[in-house]
């Protein structure tokens, strides 16, 4: 087994209290250690935090920016063990941690240039009001399994920019990118302007609501962040929350299925499924459901499922041991009360493969269909009627994602207006550039990250409401 990686506490890279196995998705077995931090290395983090928090406020947006671009340039120059050790511990093919990395070096570069100026609200001969935005202190960034560095960089780069401290928990099963992260930090940025603490789940509770932290921005389950924002009372900080989606596909009557299948089948099966805005059902017209669940199929037959670390493979394995599971309950349900046009089954190999499945002919109060799968599984469902696929697509307590695909994208922005959820896309899926805001509705999360509301997140407004004589 490799080294062992630390955590990066007061400008230090330290041991944790002790350490913890890290596990191969594609294999099953661990294949590094990564320090594991107490909570007294917690609070010793928040304290460096709250010190280091006054210097880097006071800093420029320029001087702020000129850190960050050495950040940026200093994961450049670790690109490829990047993209090989978020492989290794999260399990997506190679490219698509290739991809992951670019976006953590362009989201760097991103956030560094943004800047956020005093907004003049009245200036007349007898007063001027402007609104200032300060930053808010000590951020805890606590992220998911499914990205563990790009979902971080959206916390981390408007938070740094805008003048705030970070500490950066990742998940217990995907620590390694995150404290790979903050070796690259230890010698760039100030001392306890960006720290790491890898826990075993159970720092998430004590961090979130530590009275040293003036925000939280927390990526997870809906059942979690409920968790999250409870801990959040007593001190009334601030929060921004990224939860669950249980986005629905709808296939309008105009739609070439030839065209759209290959898109909707990416849209779902993208990171094995494991992606909070990834297609996780599909509503289509009963004249295109046989041709798509056909199409649907043979692009799930054909799709080759293997370790991230092998040429060619396509679809990787779940993150972990727990989520595996649940899938496979998934699918002995999706069995017995559907037809399973493909796959259906786990793979007999090491780690934790499930073959991307089809799944046709469920009933709407499947399980499958109203719960969030985050796998490599997809039903699809016959609609005879557009206003009531619409009904049902917005029954659902999620609303963070959704997509139409349609011959008409005029018709498609109409229709995409009656859903209710943070982002709807149209003919098109996970474009998600930086300036361009995101978050959910209902209980999909709280807030927003990106673009200038995402910036905005961490800082409180400051109202200067001046008579010039």
């Amino acid at each position: 087994m490799e080294k062992t990686l630390r955590l990066l506490i007061d400008g230090q890279l330290v041991d944790g209290a002790g350490t913890m196995p890290v596990i191969n998705p594609a294999t099953g077995a661990a294949f590094m250690r990564a320090a594991r931090a107490d909570t007294a290395q917690l609070d010793a983090a928040v304290a460096a935090g709250r010190r280091a928090f006054p210097a880097w406020a006071r800093h420029s947006y320029a001087e702020r920016r000129a850190y960050l671009e050495r950040f940026a340039d200093g994961v450049e120059a670790r690109f490829e063990e990047f993209a090989r050790l978020l492989t290794m511990e999260q399990g997506k093919p190679l490219d698509q941690a290739r991809f992951e990395v670019g976006g953590t070096v362009a989201g760097l570069r991103y956030f560094a240039a943004q800047d956020i100026a005093p907004h003049v609200i009245r200036d007349t001969p007898e007063e001027r009001i402007t609104e200032h935005r300060s930053p808010l202190g000590v951020v805890a960034a606590i992220t998911p399994w499914n990205f563990p560095l790009i979902l971080l960089v959206v916390k981390l780069g408007p938070a740094l920019i805008t003048g705030n401290v970070v500490i950066a928990k990742p998940a217990p099963s995907t620590p390694l990118t995150t404290l790979l992260l903050g070796e690259v930090a230890a010698d760039i940025l100030p001392a306890g302007v960006f720290q790491t603490l890898a826990d075993a789940n159970d720092l998430g509770g004590p961090l979130s609501a530590h009275a040293g932290v003036a925000h939280v921005s927390f990526t997870g389950s809906t059942a979690t962040g409920k968790k999250v924002l409870s801990s959040t009372i007593d001190t009334l900080k601030r929060f921004t929350l990224e939860l669950g989606g249980n986005d629905a596909a709808l296939v309008l009557d105009d739609a070439d299925v030839a065209k759209i299948a290959p898109m909707i089948f990416n849209a779902a099966m993208v990171n094995a499924g494991q992606v909070c805005l990834a297609a996780k059902r599909v509503y289509a017209p009963r004249v295109l459901y046989d041709d798509l669940c056909k199409a649907l199929g043979d692009l799930a037959r054909r799709a080759v499922v293997g370790d991230g670390m092998e040429q060619g493979s396509q679809i990787g394995p779940i993150q972990n041991a727990a989520q595996y599971a649940k899938l496979v309950d998934y699918l002995a349900q999706a069995r017995e009360e559907g037809t399973v046009v493909a796959g259906g089954e786990p793979l007999e190999r090491g780690g934790y493969f499930i073959a991307p499945t089809i799944v046709r002919d469920l009933p709407h109060d499947a399980r499958l269909v109203q719960e969030e799968q985050f796998g490599p599984v997809l039903p699809l469902l016959p609609y005879d009627d557009l206003d009531a696929a619409i009904a049902a697509i917005n029954a659902s307590e999620y609303g963070l994602g959704g997509t139409i695909w349609t011959g008409d994208p005029d018709r498609g922005e109409q229709v995409a207006a009656l859903i209710n959820s943070g982002t709807v896309w149209i003919n098109r899926h996970l474009d998600l550039p930086f300036d361009v805001p995101f978050g959910g509705a209902k209980q999909s999360g709280i807030g927003r990250q990106q673009g200038l509301e995402g910036l905005l997140e961490f800082t409180q407004a400051k109202i200067i409401n001046m008579a010039k004589a």
